[in-house]
């Protein structure tokens, strides 16, 4: 692990979703079998109309669905304070989208993934360890451009535990 208190936070962008399914499940195989440190990734797609869904994402671990836990969360939230209460849903969604949207600009990543994605094209977004670049590198070997940005790991973990306290409001 390394000593560094950044994260980096990289957008790929991908012509074809097909392409970038195959490399979000490669990334994913490197998280579950401990190659890189990852917080979270997400498989979007941005359809004709221009509209970006999420199609699957990825946790720590390397585990895959169609829900999105904290880590998936901070990935989501980063890039797209609506697409988060699209898939946290609450009252305590509005405030913490709030701080999503502080953190995006702060952190420079402003709206890359909207205007990255043209329609009908597909993108990942990761974060994950900086010592890891490498191997992320080789891991998404089909994306026509990638963008990488950081975060400081206190202000992931903020915003890991705003989603967590939103998420557990949900159950109750």
């Amino acid at each position: 692990m390394s000593g560094n208190n950044k994260l980096d936070v990289l957008v790929a962008v991908y012509l074809i979703p097909d392409l970038a399914q195959r490399d979000f499940d490669t990334y994913t195989k490197l998280a579950s079998d401990g190659d890189i440190v990852t917080d979270g990734v997400a498989l979007v797609i941005k359809d004709a109309d221009g509209e970006i869904q999420v199609q699957e994402t990825g946790d720590h671990l390397g585990h895959k669905g169609a829900k999105a836990g904290a880590g998936a969360g901070l990935v989501i939230g980063l890039f797209a304070p609506p697409l988060l209460a699209a898939t946290v849903a609450g009252a305590a969604v509005g405030g913490l989208a709030g701080k999503f949207a502080r953190h995006r600009l702060q952190g420079g990543i402003g709206d890359k993934l909207d205007d990255a994605l043209p329609p009908g094209s597909a993108g990942i977004i990761a974060i994950y360890e900086p010592d890891g670049s490498d191997a992320v590198s080789g891991a998404l070997t089909n994306a026509i451009r990638t963008s990488t940005a950081q975060i400081d790991k206190a202000s992931a973990k903020e915003l890991k535990a705003g989603l967590k306290e939103a998420s557990a409001g949900l159950a109750g």
